[in-house]
């Protein structure tokens, strides 16, 4: 699972969702054990994660393995309500997209403006992308109850003028739906650069898409983004 979460931080940052050393990503182990990716002594950014970086903690945010020199995120909290919240949910991705900080930003909202474009994105997308309208470093549980809060029990959250949250089954479900999320962002914020306005696929259009099942939707999607990393974690090929 170390290795699952640290390729899930490297394909956030090959594509972009999280530049430099912002973003993490957290799976629950047990009932009360997350394992979360923790800033190192040698920290270089979420391209160059190592299983290494990533560390147990209970739900109560107290390290459980010898954490040593790493640290954990300041938004620990953050994940660790979700995952209290929602028992539905194993993993949590925190991402700084820019394009969907742009769009929400610029008022265009996360909607099912594309059909086999995406299919997941678009199932996603049609029922409904919360925000949580504060652009706060969400560092107490006081400030993650507000977004697990306008999150409900929905699987991603736009974080006004930050970033996002994403929920999955899996570190990969979790990355997968960021990914679809930030797609439709940066089509809505080309259609309306060009002057358009984006629309929601009609209702029977909708009806019409195929549920393609977990073994394209995420498995063969997930080799095709573990692929695209360069073994130096410099990215994607044509980034």
């Amino acid at each position: 699972m170390r290795e699952r979460i640290a390729t899930a931080c490297r394909v956030l940052a090959a594509r972009g969702l999280a530049d430099g050393i912002l973003g993490h990503i957290s799976v629950r182990t047990g009932e009360d054990e997350v394992l979360v990716r923790c800033r190192g002594p040698r920290e270089r950014g979420l391209a160059w994660t190592e299983p290494a970086d990533i560390h147990a903690v209970g739900l109560d945010g107290v390290p459980r393995d010898g954490i040593g020199d790493w640290s954990v995120p300041n938004e620990l909290p953050l994940h660790l309500e979700v995952l209290r919240s929602r028992p539905d949910v194993t993993a949590v991705a925190h991402a700084h997209p820019p394009a969907v900080v742009a769009a929400d930003l610029a008022g265009l909202a996360i909607r099912p403006v594309v059909g086999a474009y995406d299919i997941p994105g678009a199932r996603l997308a049609a029922g409904g992308v919360p925000v949580y309208p504060r652009g706060v470093l969400i560092r107490t549980r006081r400030l993650a109850r507000e977004m697990t809060d306008s999150l409900g029990d929905r699987p991603v959250v736009v974080l006004r003028g930050h970033g996002l949250t994403s929920t999955g089954a899996t570190p990969e479900e979790a990355v997968l739906r960021a990914i679809s999320v930030d797609t439709i962002a940066r089509l809505s914020l080309t259609i309306a650069s060009a002057g358009g306005t984006p629309a929601d696929l009609p209702a029977e259009d909708l009806a019409e898409l195929p549920d393609l099942g977990g073994a394209f939707n995420e498995s063969v999607a997930w080799r095709h983004e573990v692929a695209g990393l360069q073994p130096e974690g410099g990215g994607r090929p044509g980034s």
